[in-house]
């Protein structure tokens, strides 16, 4: 891995605080069409979603609430979606789900829509299209013309592998509902995911705690795309709006951020273990709201990982 001095690397941080990071040569392409952290909306940033572009295929990776619009800011159409990758059934991560499916009805989309995601998904997918039948059964008012779905759904797990004619995706389980304090029921998975092209490779890691089924994902990567958070910011920002929270409750969010979430440490520690050549972060709680924020995490990173790192804006490419 080339080596990327810590003034270089802090001035890349930087900038991409200010500007939108320029998409890279190749078929694939990353965009981050909302970066907040999720679950409660802001004013500045999009819930959670991305789009991948590979050669003419476009999908969406994750879709948090206003996806769609954000697509289209980005130049995209959402009747040209391709597939729908959800690491996981949080609603910041899958709230942007119905006007997806909706507005491809309104749109009379043709173009055949894949979903993919966790155990749960499927059920998820029917429950919306079951509250979309009022308006499917309205149509444009136009005697005799109804709306087509266009769509299928596979539920993923661990170790599972999707082919498709330009992106081969590989799956690993994450650890993002898994703790010494509480193990999910069965079926409760949130996943990561590693899309790679002809030419390039680039690793999702959707929510999660440390995880070595993540590390061993991105061996190599090209790109590694993670969430992260600084908890003590966190809960510094939790105690301000909830001053009455009793402790027990705080330990146990506390315990809950550290278990299910990467610190800019550990994000640190994972890209260097997996030799990923380049980081970008985002669902980035609580956020970054000083270039000196930026800069100190730059620095704290830098005593792991040697790579260059990008804290992403929406709408940025990579």
């Amino acid at each position: 891995m080339k080596t990327t001095t810590l003034p270089l690397l802090i001035v890349l941080i930087l900038s991409s605080l200010t500007m939108p990071a320029s998409a890279q040569t190749g078929s694939m392409t990353f965009i981050t069409l909302g970066t907040a952290s999720g679950p409660d909306a802001v004013p500045d940033r999009a819930q959670p979603a991305n789009a991948l572009v590979v050669g003419d295929a476009l999908y969406l990776v994750d879709a948090g609430d206003g996806a769609g619009a954000q697509l289209a800011k980005a130049g995209y159409r959402l009747p040209n979606v391709n597939g729908v990758f959800l690491s996981h059934l949080h609603f910041d991560h899958t709230g942007g789900m119905l006007a997806v499916l909706g507005l491809r009805l309104q749109l009379d989309a043709a173009v055949p829509l894949q979903i993919f995601g966790p155990p749960g998904t499927q059920a998820f997918i029917d429950g919306l299209l079951a509250a979309m039948e009022p308006a499917r059964g309205a149509a444009f008012g136009v005697p005799g013309r109804t709306w087509q779905h266009h769509l299928t759904v596979r539920e993923l797990r661990a170790g599972d592998t999707v082919m498709l004619a330009d992106l081969m995706v590989n799956v690993a389980e994450n650890s993002h509902y898994q703790s010494p304090q509480y193990r999910a029921a069965e079926g409760e998975v949130s996943l990561s995911y590693r899309f790679a092209s002809a030419d390039r490779t680039i690793v999702f890691t959707g929510d999660t705690g440390p995880s070595e089924a993540v590390t061993a994902l991105a061996q190599d990567a090209d790109l590694l795309v993670s969430e992260m958070m600084d908890i003590p910011q966190a809960l510094a920002n939790v105690k301000r709006i909830n001053p009455g929270m009793p402790a027990p409750v705080l330990e146990g969010l506390e315990i809950h951020f550290r278990a299910h979430h990467v610190t800019p440490e550990q994000v640190a520690q994972m890209a260097a273990q997996a030799r990923v050549g380049a980081v970008v972060v985002t669902h980035f709680g609580p956020g970054i709201g000083t270039p000196e924020q930026a800069a100190a995490y730059a620095t704290t990173m830098a005593a792991s990982y040697d790579g260059p790192v990008s804290f992403a804006n929406d709408l940025d490419r990579y």
